[in-house]
């Protein structure tokens, strides 16, 4: 487990490469997809930390999201002052303050 920094982007640099993800899914109880995150520009940071807490809890709960929130760094805090602009923040904030554990998916690239 990584001890996380303030800055979002020294984070990134320690976590395992997605290279060989397509996407990853949040499931809910009920097996509902309640998000997906892409492989593509602009959502590789959130893939990363999203892969990276599936790797190291197995599921997303209030520990697994309470640690997220600390590797996003000042997303983090953005994401506190203007809910909605970090949506893939937003889940864990969701979590951490009571919400439903997710499942994780991670899916491989073809």
């Amino acid at each position: 487990m990584i001890q996380p920094s303030s800055v979002f982007k020294d984070n990134l640099a320690q976590l395992p490469a997605i290279d060989a993800i397509s996407r990853i899914d949040l499931v809910d109880a009920q097996g509902a997809v309640v998000a997906s995150i892409e492989n593509k520009p602009g959502k590789q940071g959130s893939l990363a930390v999203y892969n990276y807490l599936q790797k190291t809890f197995g599921t997303l709960d209030a520990q697994a999201a309470g640690h997220g929130l600390a590797v996003f760094a000042e997303h983090t805090v953005d994401a506190r002052n203007r809910p909605g602009a970090h949506p893939n923040v937003d889940h864990l904030l969701a979590i951490v303050a009571g919400g439903e554990a997710l499942r994780i998916d991670v899916v491989a690239a073809s």
